[in-house]
């Protein structure tokens, strides 16, 4: 990252802020998370149910499909729960990212439902959400191992994936912008990354 300012929070450009992972965070799910990065909070749950949509049904894979809600309380001002544009499109997002990492002919007839849940935004919640995610699908896939649901040899997860905002504030170009860099932004998009360097 250009520029040797440090931003309004006292990380240089290229600084994320602090991450955090709380996993098995509910009770009732196998993967579920808690992520926190700064001051956004997420959390993912994974959960496989029998059965795929009609489009996976003569294919004799699974299917993976996500959605994302940020909770009324999640910003300074309630926000009415709603799932309109833009969190469809953030839907379509985790959903591709995670797709891109696991071999759903290995999932059987199974989908995984993935659910990510904004409890508080400060920035960045959709690339959190990725990242919490991925960690949730990791134990979910390695419960069903264990319940003899998938082939306990060989995991339908091919690599890790995980998500970052980069922008341009003034003219320094930073990593993993907050609310108030988002705010300011000229211009910001987000890196998904797999383990093996594809975006």
């Amino acid at each position: 990252m250009s520029g040797s300012g440090l931003r309004h929070d006292g990380r240089a450009a290229g600084q994320l802020r602090p991450v955090s992972m709380e996993r098995h965070f509910l009770k009732h799910v196998p993967g579920s998370v808690l992520i926190s990065s700064g001051d956004t909070k997420v959390l993912a749950s994974a959960i496989a149910e029998p059965g795929v949509p009609g489009f996976r049904a003569e294919s004799g894979g699974g299917w993976l499909t996500a959605e994302y809600s940020m909770l009324p309380a999640s910003t300074s001002t309630r926000s009415a729960r709603r799932s309109g544009g833009r969190e469809k499109e953030i839907q379509r997002l985790i959903g591709r990212s995670l797709r891109a990492v696991v071999d759903l002919d290995r999932l059987g007839p199974h989908t995984i439902y993935v659910d990510c849940d904004v409890i508080q935004a400060d920035g960045g919640t959709r690339t959190a959400a990725i990242t919490g995610a991925y960690v949730a699908l990791a134990d979910c896939l390695a419960d069903m191992q264990t319940q003899g649901l998938l082939d306990s040899e060989t995991t339908p997860l091919k690599e890790a994936v995980a998500a970052v905002s980069v922008g341009i504030v003034g003219t320094q170009a930073v990593l993993d912008l907050d609310y108030p860099e988002d705010v300011e932004a000229e211009v910001d998009f987000n890196v998904v990354m797999t383990e093996s360097d594809r975006f």
